[in-house]
This record gives C-alpha cells, structure tokens and sequence, in this order.
C-alpha cells in the first residue's frame, strides 16, 4: 500500500525518512509529469507544509537559499549582482506558471543535466545541506550532483538548503542558455560566469560554468585562471580558446550534435563574460 504523508515540521519529515524510503514531492513540476497516466508506486512524502524551509536569507557569512523557496521568489528577492546570473536561469525555468511552483533545490535533486539553475549556482560555489535524523552535513555542488538523476542524497537525508559564501558574491555575473526558440525548452547548451574586477578595470577572479554539455554541469577551472589579469571589456573574448573546452564530453541528440555544442558553449561563454563584465543588471537584461 503507498504511504502519503505531509509532515509540519522537519523534525517529523526526517523522522519518516528513517523510517523508510520515500519520494519526495516539493513543487511537483517535474514528479507529476514523470508519472504520467502510471500510478504511483512508491511511498511520497509531501514537504510543502515546511514554512520554514520557504526562505532567503542572510548570515554572517553565506546567503541561505531554503529548500521550498521557489525560482519566482528568488527572482523578485533583492541580492547583490553576482546573483544576477541565476535569476537569469530562473526565468528559462519553464513558464512563468512554472517558476511559481518548482523550487531551486528541486531543479539540483532532480539532476538534469540541463538543469537551468546549476551552472550559475556552480559559479557562485554553492553547497547544500543535507539534514537527516542524525545530523546534518554539506556538500559543494560539484559533489552533490553525481550524473544524470543521480545525486549524494541519502533515503533518510532531506536538502534543507543552498548555501553561497558570502565571499563569492562580491563579483558579477551572466547567464546564457541556448535552445531551439527562445522560451520553454531544454537547453542545447548554457553558460554562466561571475567576474570580480579591481579598480585599474582588470578580472582578479573569475568562474565559469556550463550546462548540458555533459553528464554534470561542469566549472571551467583552467579558463578561469587564464581571464585573472584580463581586461574587463569586449577583449575578454579572446582569452577563451578551444582547449578550455576540452573536459567538456556532449552528446549527439535531436536538439544538437556534440561537435555543434562544443562551438556553441565556445560561443555562450563569452556572452556570459561579455554580460558579466558590463554589468549589465538581470532585470535590465530581461525588460
């Protein structure tokens, strides 16, 4: 017999993960269609009852990003500029229907490799937060997604939150995302950077990532060692050759071919850069 259960506090949902293996349901943009005309099989644990995990907010020394807080929240919230990147992506998330239900942490659990928040979350240097009845531990998001639908999360742990060091806000940032139209499409390829620029007008550091150009969202650490000292301006450009790109391992399918994605990340890198380094705010990019 499935098991529905909508617990009220997270306390009570990590008590039920112990107690066995659950699916579970936060937004449910991505479960309900995965079902289907199928029935459910499996036991759902209905998280949308957790106020507490519905939030952004600020500590000493990270940006809290909560675990039900959803891509239209995020959007409408006042952060620095080196988030603009990822409100970026919050906006490529489906329909605007869509981003007012599906949550940040689903579009990490949910491992897509063309999952439109990870890039820009991978150049913030995010980690999550994994709670289980036991305790609690974190993880970069580089260890946490570990292919395609596959991550670190354990049956008894819950993503409570993502967490971005306030050390890597001080920069900013751009996001592209290449598709077939322009709107409600899954990526050929996408790219999001985050500069920080000293005051003589060059990068002290950089981080660049892209999308659906491999099993997991990948940084590009060799690129961005080599923009440190660039200027910041449209000469950016030429400080990403083809060699950078070379961890990059695409597939051939119907929206594009591996060697087409190659060129295309070569191409959207760039226009990240180029959109980072003239400051071109989110909500300006996106009137």
């Amino acid at each position: 017999m499935v098991r529905y259960a909508k617990p009220r506090s997270v306390d009570e949902a990590l008590g039920l993960l112990a107690d066995g293996e659950w699916r579970i349901l936060a937004g449910g943009t991505d479960f309900y269609p995965a079902l289907g005309s199928l029935p459910l099989k499996y036991d759902v644990l209905d998280i949308n009852g957790l106020a507490e995990l519905d939030h952004i907010s600020e500590t000493d020394d990270a940006f809290v990003i909560g675990a039900r807080t959803s891509w239209t929240s995020l959007i409408r919230h006042d952060l620095p500029p080196a988030f603009d990147a990822l409100k970026l992506a919050a906006r490529e998330v489906g329909s605007v229907q869509i981003q007012n239900r599906a949550t940040v942490a689903g579009n990490l659990c949910n491992a897509s490799p063309a999952a439109d928040g990870v890039p820009p979350l991978l150049a913030l240097d995010a980690t999550v937060e994994l709670r289980s009845a036991s305790g609690i531990r974190t993880l970069p998001l580089y260890d946490f997604i570990l292919g395609n639908r596959k991550t670190a999360r354990r049956p008894d742990e819950l993503l409570t939150a993502i967490r971005i060091p306030t050390s890597a806000t001080a920069g900013r940032s751009g996001f592209v995302k290449l598709g077939a139209r322009r709107y409600l499409v899954i990526s050929i390829a996408m790219a999001a950077a985050n500069v920080e620029i000293e005051g003589d007008g060059r990068i002290s550091a950089a981080r660049v990532a892209v999308g659906a150009c491999s099993p997991v969202a990948l940084r590009l650490p060799a690129l961005e060692v080599a923009l440190v000292g660039c200027q910041a301006d449209a000469s950016v450009v030429g400080a990403i050759p083809n060699q950078h790109f070379a961890g990059l391992s695409p597939i051939d399918d119907v929206r594009g071919s591996a060697a087409y994605r190659i060129e295309a990340a070569r191409e959207i890198v760039g226009r990240a850069l180029l959109m980072a380094v003239g400051g071109r705010r989110a909500e300006a990019v996106a009137a």
